[in-house]
Protein backbone atom coordinates (compact mmCIF):
# COMPACT_ATOMS: atom_id res chain seq x y z
CA UNK A 1 0.00 0.00 0.00
CA UNK A 2 1.57 3.52 -1.14
CA UNK A 3 1.13 6.17 0.78
CA UNK A 4 1.04 10.03 0.51
CA UNK A 5 1.95 12.44 2.87
CA UNK A 6 -0.26 15.35 3.77
CA UNK A 7 0.42 18.94 5.10
CA UNK A 8 -2.20 21.87 6.43
CA UNK A 9 -2.76 24.28 3.48
CA UNK A 10 -5.33 26.62 4.98
CA UNK A 11 -8.49 26.46 7.35
CA UNK A 12 -11.68 28.01 5.20
CA UNK A 13 -14.83 29.66 6.60
CA UNK A 14 -17.79 28.40 4.98
CA UNK A 15 -20.07 31.29 3.81
CA UNK A 16 -23.61 31.00 5.77
CA UNK A 17 -22.32 29.30 8.59
CA UNK A 18 -20.47 29.70 11.50
CA UNK A 19 -20.82 25.97 12.73
CA UNK A 20 -18.26 24.73 10.33
CA UNK A 21 -15.54 25.34 8.69
CA UNK A 22 -12.94 23.65 5.58
CA UNK A 23 -9.63 22.09 6.30
CA UNK A 24 -7.78 21.91 3.44
CA UNK A 25 -4.78 19.51 3.04
CA UNK A 26 -2.49 18.97 0.05
CA UNK A 27 -0.01 16.54 -0.97
CA UNK A 28 3.67 17.76 -0.74
CA UNK A 29 3.76 19.04 -3.88
CA UNK A 30 0.85 20.91 -3.85
CA UNK A 31 -0.88 19.58 -7.30
CA UNK A 32 -3.86 17.40 -5.35
CA UNK A 33 -6.30 19.13 -2.64
CA UNK A 34 -8.47 17.23 0.31
CA UNK A 35 -11.78 18.48 1.96
CA UNK A 36 -12.01 18.11 5.60
CA UNK A 37 -15.49 19.38 7.32
CA UNK A 38 -14.34 20.47 10.79
CA UNK A 39 -17.19 21.74 13.61
CA UNK A 40 -17.03 25.07 15.29
CA UNK A 41 -15.17 23.83 18.74
CA UNK A 42 -12.23 22.63 15.89
CA UNK A 43 -12.40 25.58 13.94
CA UNK A 44 -11.21 27.73 17.45
CA UNK A 45 -8.50 25.10 18.60
CA UNK A 46 -6.60 25.17 14.93
CA UNK A 47 -6.72 29.49 14.92
CA UNK A 48 -5.69 29.32 17.80
CA UNK A 49 -2.33 27.62 16.84
CA UNK A 50 -2.24 29.10 13.28
CA UNK A 51 -2.80 32.98 14.68
CA UNK A 52 -2.43 32.64 18.07
CA UNK A 53 0.48 33.01 20.56
CA UNK A 54 3.38 30.00 20.93
CA UNK A 55 3.78 30.73 24.31
CA UNK A 56 0.05 30.76 25.15
CA UNK A 57 -0.36 27.00 23.10
CA UNK A 58 2.66 25.41 25.40
CA UNK A 59 0.45 25.22 28.15
CA UNK A 60 -2.26 24.11 26.16
CA UNK A 61 -3.92 20.49 27.06
CA UNK A 62 -2.58 18.88 23.65
CA UNK A 63 0.67 20.48 23.74
CA UNK A 64 0.98 19.76 27.13
CA UNK A 65 -0.05 15.92 26.61
CA UNK A 66 2.33 15.63 23.22
CA UNK A 67 5.30 16.56 25.68
CA UNK A 68 4.62 13.54 27.96
CA UNK A 69 3.99 10.85 24.71
CA UNK A 70 7.33 8.95 24.80
CA UNK A 71 6.86 6.95 21.65
CA UNK A 72 6.51 8.34 17.48
CA UNK A 73 3.65 8.62 16.03
CA UNK A 74 1.86 8.72 12.34
CA UNK A 75 -1.92 9.08 11.62
CA UNK A 76 -3.37 7.74 8.09
CA UNK A 77 -6.70 8.27 6.55
CA UNK A 78 -7.72 5.22 5.74
CA UNK A 79 -11.16 5.79 4.38
CA UNK A 80 -14.61 7.18 4.23
CA UNK A 81 -17.53 5.76 6.34
CA UNK A 82 -21.00 7.40 7.04
CA UNK A 83 -19.21 10.90 5.71
CA UNK A 84 -16.51 11.16 8.04
CA UNK A 85 -12.93 9.78 6.91
CA UNK A 86 -11.27 7.18 9.27
CA UNK A 87 -8.19 8.01 10.45
CA UNK A 88 -5.88 5.72 12.81
CA UNK A 89 -3.43 7.25 15.09
CA UNK A 90 -0.18 4.48 15.39
CA UNK A 91 2.60 4.23 18.07
CA UNK A 92 5.40 3.65 15.19
CA UNK A 93 7.84 1.52 17.92
CA UNK A 94 4.78 -0.53 19.62
CA UNK A 95 2.58 -1.12 16.90
CA UNK A 96 -0.33 0.09 18.55
CA UNK A 97 -3.26 2.12 16.72
CA UNK A 98 -6.46 3.95 17.64
CA UNK A 99 -9.05 5.67 15.86
CA UNK A 100 -9.11 9.65 15.70
CA UNK A 101 -11.36 12.29 14.54
CA UNK A 102 -9.83 13.93 10.97
CA UNK A 103 -9.69 16.79 12.56
CA UNK A 104 -8.42 16.26 15.91
CA UNK A 105 -5.05 14.52 13.62
CA UNK A 106 -4.99 17.52 11.39
CA UNK A 107 -4.57 19.54 15.30
CA UNK A 108 -2.18 16.96 15.83
CA UNK A 109 0.06 17.49 12.53
CA UNK A 110 -0.03 21.12 13.29
CA UNK A 111 1.14 21.43 17.01
CA UNK A 112 3.31 18.35 17.10
CA UNK A 113 4.52 17.97 13.37
CA UNK A 114 3.06 14.08 13.69
CA UNK A 115 2.73 13.00 9.77
CA UNK A 116 -0.55 12.40 8.07
CA UNK A 117 -0.88 10.30 5.71
CA UNK A 118 -3.63 8.91 3.18
CA UNK A 119 -3.68 6.04 1.14
CA UNK A 120 -2.79 6.41 -2.71
CA UNK A 121 -5.70 5.08 -3.68
CA UNK A 122 -8.18 7.26 -1.32
CA UNK A 123 -6.34 10.29 -2.26
CA UNK A 124 -7.02 9.86 -6.08
CA UNK A 125 -10.64 8.84 -5.37
CA UNK A 126 -11.61 12.13 -2.75
CA UNK A 127 -8.81 14.79 -4.12
CA UNK A 128 -9.31 17.58 -6.60
CA UNK A 129 -6.34 19.28 -8.31
CA UNK A 130 -5.21 22.16 -6.07
CA UNK A 131 -5.22 25.76 -7.28
CA UNK A 132 -3.97 28.39 -4.05
CA UNK A 133 -5.91 30.88 -6.28
CA UNK A 134 -9.39 29.06 -6.48
CA UNK A 135 -12.20 31.21 -4.59
CA UNK A 136 -13.62 28.54 -3.19
CA UNK A 137 -13.12 24.13 -2.42
CA UNK A 138 -15.05 21.32 -3.23
CA UNK A 139 -15.79 19.20 -0.96
CA UNK A 140 -16.71 15.02 -2.00
CA UNK A 141 -20.40 14.06 -1.28
CA UNK A 142 -19.21 10.81 0.32
CA UNK A 143 -17.46 12.93 2.85
CA UNK A 144 -20.74 15.07 4.16
CA UNK A 145 -22.64 14.17 6.70
CA UNK A 146 -26.56 13.75 5.82
CA UNK A 147 -27.82 16.70 7.41
CA UNK A 148 -25.49 18.61 5.59
CA UNK A 149 -26.19 16.26 2.40
CA UNK A 150 -30.37 17.10 3.04
CA UNK A 151 -29.32 20.96 3.06
CA UNK A 152 -26.92 20.39 -0.13
CA UNK A 153 -29.51 18.28 -1.90
CA UNK A 154 -32.56 21.59 -1.16
CA UNK A 155 -30.26 24.05 -2.67
CA UNK A 156 -29.68 21.75 -5.62
CA UNK A 157 -33.10 21.87 -5.95
CA UNK A 158 -34.03 25.24 -5.24
CA UNK A 159 -31.45 25.93 -8.36
CA UNK A 160 -32.90 23.09 -10.49
CA UNK A 161 -29.57 21.27 -10.70
CA UNK A 162 -31.34 18.56 -11.29
CA UNK A 163 -28.22 16.46 -11.97
CA UNK A 164 -26.80 17.08 -8.42
CA UNK A 165 -29.66 16.26 -7.06
CA UNK A 166 -30.40 13.06 -8.02
CA UNK A 167 -26.45 12.23 -7.42
CA UNK A 168 -27.42 13.48 -3.14
CA UNK A 169 -30.58 12.01 -2.89
CA UNK A 170 -28.64 8.65 -3.85
CA UNK A 171 -25.94 9.15 -1.28
CA UNK A 172 -28.45 9.99 1.36
CA UNK A 173 -30.82 6.47 0.37
CA UNK A 174 -27.54 4.86 0.23
CA UNK A 175 -26.95 5.60 4.13
CA UNK A 176 -30.17 5.44 5.45
CA UNK A 177 -30.22 2.07 4.04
Amino acid sequence: MKRILLRFENLQQIVGTDEVSVILLTDMERKRALSVVCDADMTRQLLIRLKGSKELCRTMLPEVLLQMLPSSYEMMIVGVYDGQYQVMMMDVERGDSVRIRTSDAVLLNIIADVPLYIEERLMSQQSVAFDENASGVAIPINSMDITRLQAALQSAVEDENYELASQLRDEIKRRKR
